[in-house]
């Protein structure tokens, strides 16, 4: 069972990546077989299930948005854990919330993530 200090010390880590821009550190969260779903996957790749499968897909998927949005920004609102498995609550440079749910690896890196929006 992943603990309430990993789980927010994993959510804080990936925050500074993203807030910081630095590409490299956000991939290095996520598994090579990493899949990920998300409404800004058909938005940004046009891609109509959403997802995003492999670390090089990731990459090139996170580097577009970057790009996409050089202004962005994540505010940890919260952090939930699970047995396996981190939400983190926050809301980006717009002011959307977003809620993530990321399954983990035995390593503690993202397996699986789900992103969700509100607005």
């Amino acid at each position: 069972m992943l603990a309430e200090k990993e789980a927010r010390a994993f959510a804080d880590a990936w925050a500074a990546a993203w807030n910081a821009h630095d590409l490299e550190r956000i991939v290095s969260h996520y598994c090579d077989d990493v899949t990920l779903t998300s409404p800004v996957v058909v938005q940004l790749l046009g891609q109509v299930d959403g997802t995003v499968v492999g670390k090089p897909a990731l990459r090139a998927y996170f580097a577009r948005g970057l790009a996409a949005y050089p202004q962005l920004r994540f505010d940890i609102e919260c952090v939930a854990w699970g047995v396996s498995s981190v939400v983190v609550i926050y809301r980006n440079q717009c002011g959307t919330r977003t809620a993530e749910f990321m399954e983990l690896a035995g390593d503690g890196r993202v397996r699986r993530v789900v992103a969700n929006y509100d607005g």
